[in-house]
């Protein structure tokens, strides 16, 4: 495992991947994207990563026996990488216990509400569906429940009335873009420290590894 690198998992366009990219190609994240994998070989992300000069490998459920078989190969793909931290971009593969428990602690994932409310698919549209006055985005540690694991950060986003769910998603996209590199940072900082679910965000200059270790 090499450390401050980063595999993205997309399913997608790939802009979160992107954004994360840029992010680290000017210094704002101290790591590099050393694997782009997608579950599907058509996912417009993928072009994109091969754009930055990204390795990029697509591998695609059907092609195994079981969920557990993907899943295996699809860890064995991400060690061989030699990534330390697995970042979920819009991967619409909800992942099993075993892949979970493989990298408990070592995959994030942003989701465009305020967990917990909307978990699940078209969460925008769930809020405007609702009526909320506010939504926006999370960064989580994944867990093996669908959403739910430890927050992070979260980025609030007004809604207004005369909004559409298009208008609320992009405004939401646009939060995720400046959320997700900034959790990403706070994890190779070692700055995050797990309390039951609460993660506490450790002052600059005072890691996780350090507390653990007095």
């Amino acid at each position: 495992m090499s450390h401050n690198s980063i595999a993205v998992l997309i399913s997608g366009r790939g802009s979160n991947m992107l954004a994360l990219q840029r992010a680290c190609a000017d210094g704002r994240v101290a790591a590099r994207i050393v694997l782009v994998l997608s579950n599907d070989p058509a996912a417009a992300g993928l072009a994109l990563a091969r754009e930055q000069g990204l390795r990029v490998e697509a591998l695609e459920r059907r092609g195994f026996p079981s969920r557990a078989a993907y899943e295996q190969a699809l860890g064995d793909r991400i060690e061989a990488s030699g990534a330390e931290l697995i970042c979920l971009a819009g991967f619409m593969r909800r992942l099993g216990p075993g892949f979970v428990q493989r990298f408990r602690g070592r995959v994030l994932n942003i989701h465009p509400s305020l967990l917990p409310a909307f978990p699940g698919l078209d969460a925008q549209h769930q809020a405007w569906e609702y009526g909320a006055r506010v939504s926006g985005c999370t960064v989580h540690f994944v867990d093996q429940q669908l959403d739910h694991g430890p927050i992070i950060l979260q980025q609030v986003v007004e809604v207004d009335p005369r909004d559409s769910a298009e208008s609320i998603a992009g405004r939401i996209l646009e939060r995720e873009h400046d959320t997700y590199w900034r959790a990403v940072q706070l994890y190779f900082e070692r700055r995050l420290e797990l309390e039951g679910r609460r993660v506490m965000i450790l002052p600059r200059g005072r890691s996780a590894d350090a507390r653990q270790s007095e």
